[in-house]
């Protein structure tokens, strides 16, 4: 019975709840079963480690009792001849970096271990209204700080589904490997730097960074405050059309959230690829990085495998009758890195002030000499290196005698890549890229190395910076049987386009034998 519900999409477990074929009830149960058998002890501060090294691990906190409630509450909807939603019954997890109201919401930190959220996240607010069950929250980078899920503070950390001795990329990495491993269809992640699409490339799943702004980031515990975009992982297109149906639209309580209409992704999806102009451009098919021992930048091109995905999925959609536009350049891709790097390290450290021991959150037990001291013992004890080190560099870079040197000059490039996109979006309606410069990599391979980890959003940080949309799709396997993820941008408020492509390719390789494959934790 477990196996049969929760390989369901959402989209299929809503229909079959409001038809009244099964109870969302039955759903939950389902969902809590397939929790108790892969994913083993939840992260603890002070956890360790290397428990269970067979197990997922993606939850921090299980919300049973509320998932409940809401079950019950559709259940009645359903028996009573009322509309239940959109999400009627459908479990979703909720990354552990938004407010849920009488929740734990601890952004995977020490600092806010003891942290009760008073209120619930728009975002999180929509889904429950259409029916959505909130199952709880999962394990992400500290602050979302990383690209592995390696950092939080809550360990064991999060393993990948199709090798646990990989990680499921970061920092929404309980959220891709809780899909990927059937615990729920939905999660909801955020993106700063690709931090939704690259786990869920990692994952074999779908992962969609809406336009920013087309989702509202109230109670969303920030990171980069200009970068930070919420949006949904799920196992299909559709249900990315789906979640982003519920959530999108304007929100009194987000001045960012953007006043625009939002359509019928469902019905736009379906409009095919015929006609669309996809664009292909070479300076995403290679890394560029610093090299500290010889001070040069140096280019790497991306591994065979890769590359060929993204030219298989471009001859796949030709076939359809897209139209694919080679060399759209994109020349400053290569600097996405370095600029975030900058943004993103002034805007965290601005947002991290706030942590202090006096309003909420942890407090130094120690006895303080003077207030002062009481906020450097808190703060030492509580944040994790990943928040240090971003408090550091972020006061560094934006001190008056060195921001025009560093953060005016990122302000700068970061208005170079919105052009970029700008003139591409002139001749293509979409670009074709791959997800991220390779496959999962091992738990410990490159934690610690905060540059390296870094580069592996290289392909994926542009759209944060452009504030644009974008969404990563499964794409096939290496040859150890770690998924590869291909990837669509879009102009402003185009998620339509996004959705028409991906599922364009969806539909093309829905025979293909690597769909019928399943995660190790799943086929053992």
């Amino acid at each position: 019975m477990t196996e049969k519900y929760v390989e369901l999409t959402a989209s299929q477990l809503a229909q079959k709840v409001r038809a009244g074929e099964v109870s969302a009830n039955e759903v939950l149960e389902a969902h809590l079963e397939q929790i108790r058998m892969v994913d083993g002890q939840p992260g603890v501060i002070g956890g360790d480690p290397f428990a269970e090294p067979d197990k997922v691990h993606a939850f921090i906190t299980l919300t049973a009792e509320r998932a409940s409630q809401q079950a019950r509450a559709v259940d009645a909807k359903v028996s009573a001849g009322q509309n239940p939603g959109l999400l009627a019954g459908v479990p979703v997890t909720i990354k552990d970096i938004f407010c849920v109201e009488d929740t734990p919401s601890t952004a995977a930190s020490k600092i806010l271990a003891n942290y009760v959220a008073p209120y619930t996240a728009t975002a999180v607010e929509r889904l429950e209204q259409a029916g959505a069950m909130v199952l709880g929250k999962v394990n992400l980078d500290e602050f979302t700080y990383g690209s592995s899920n390696e950092s939080s503070a809550y360990q064991p950390a999060t393993r990948n589904p199709w090798d646990t001795s990989t990680v499921p990329g970061g920092s929404s990495g309980g959220s891709a490997a809780a899909v990927a491993a059937y615990e729920g269809p939905i999660s909801l992640g955020t993106d700063t730097a690709g931090s939704i699409r690259l786990p869920a490339a990692y994952c074999g799943v779908v992962g969609l960074k809406p336009t920013y702004g087309r989702v509202s980031r109230y109670g969303l515990i920030a990171f980069g405050s200009s970068l930070d975009c919420p949006g949904p992982i799920t196992r299909d297109v559709t249900d990315a059309a789906l979640s982003l149906q519920v959530m999108a639209g304007p929100d009194a309580r987000d001045a960012t959230a953007a006043n625009v209409p939002v359509p019928d992704y469902l019905a736009e999806m379906e409009k095919g690829v015929k006609g669309l102009r996809i664009g292909l451009s070479p300076d995403y098919f290679r890394i560029t990085f610093f090299n500290a021992e010889t001070g040069s930048l140096e280019e790497q091109a991306l591994p065979k495998e890769i590359k060929d995905a993204v030219t298989d999925a471009a001859q796949r959609l030709a076939t359809l009758g897209a139209e694919i536009v080679e060399n759209i350049p994109m020349p400053h891709t290569k600097y996405g890195i370095p600029a975030y790097f900058v943004i993103s390290r002034v805007e965290a450290a601005s947002n991290l002030h706030r942590y202090d021991g006096v309003k909420y959150g942890y407090r130094t037990k120690k006895q303080p000499e003077n207030l002062r001291d009481m906020y450097r013992k808190t703060r030492a004890e509580a944040f994790g290196p990943q928040p240090k080190l971003r408090i550091l560099m972020g006061m560094y870079v934006s001190a008056a005698q060195y921001s025009e040197q560093y953060y005016n000059r990122a302000l700068r490039i970061r208005s170079l890549i919105r052009r970029d996109f700008d003139e591409a979006f002139g001749k293509v309606d979409t670009l074709l890229t791959p997800s991220t410069p390779g496959t999962a990599f091992k738990i410990g391979g490159v934690y610690g190395n905060s540059v390296l980890m870094q580069y592996a959003d290289q392909l994926l940080v542009t759209g944060n910076h452009a504030g644009v949309p974008g969404i990563s799709i499964p794409a096939g396997f290496d040859d150890n049987n770690l998924p590869i993820g291909i990837h669509f941008f879009a102009g402003d408020y185009r998620e339509d386009l996004l959705f028409r492509a991906s599922r364009g390719y969806e539909v093309a390789t829905e025979s293909e034998a690597w769909r019928t494959r399943k995660p190790q934790v799943i086929s053992g």
